[in-house]
């Protein structure tokens, strides 16, 4: 009997490790509501959308999910979160006021690269919600001493709705692979529904 209790409280405990680890990454649950309907906060509240997305459609993939591709032609899982990761970057790197250049990153694992995503998306969110002049809030792409730069109207039409379009891939593929998207997510409310 005591192996059994033993078993259990181990069982509990790896759960326990898990859910705290999950619940300390930004976006398990879409913040409050803004007081008041501004530019910045309504850009923001759109990003939280996003993260809030990302968060539960990149919960809980194995390798497996990852390495599904439906065809040849196709994306695998890890490639498009590889994707929307890089957009993650365009998106913060405007609210940041840096300009996008190429460079070579380490390799990260799918933990690592599914938290910098996150981290990027509440950053840039969190920058966005106080300020209402987006103006300033440019795309810029440099490549050597060539640059182009775009306005913010170009963010949400962009990188933000792409990122949206892909997390909808990542959900049809995770499907496809045999682990669906958790059907507790409400992301009308933001939140897990109970």
């Amino acid at each position: 009997m005591n192996k059994v209790t033993l078993f259990l409280s181990i069982l509990i405990s790896i759960n326990m490790y898990s859910q705290a680890n999950s619940e300390e990454l930004p976006y398990y649950q879409i913040p409050d509501n803004p007081e008041s309907y501004t530019a910045g906060a309504v850009a923001a509240r759109m990003i939280d959308g996003l993260g809030f997305r990302y968060y539960w459609t990149t919960e809980n993939l194995r390798d497996e999910d990852l390495a599904y591709r439906p065809n040849d032609d196709a994306r695998t899982t890890a490639e498009t979160i590889d994707h929307i990761y890089g957009l993650s970057k365009v998106i913060v790197n405007s609210t940041l006021q840096k300009p996008n250049i190429r460079t070579d990153e380490p390799e990260m694992t799918f933990a690592e690269k599914r938290k910098k995503t996150l981290e990027n998306i509440k950053t840039a969110a969190d920058i966005l919600r106080q300020n209402n002049d987006l103006s300033e809030y440019k795309i810029v792409f440099q490549r050597d001493d060539q640059s182009s730069e775009y306005p913010f109207w170009n963010n949400i039409n962009g990188p933000i709705a792409d990122a949206l379009w892909h997390c909808g891939q990542v959900v049809l593929l995770r499907r496809s692979s045999g682990n669906p998207f958790n059907s507790k997510v409400s992301v009308f409310q933001g939140k897990l529904r109970e």
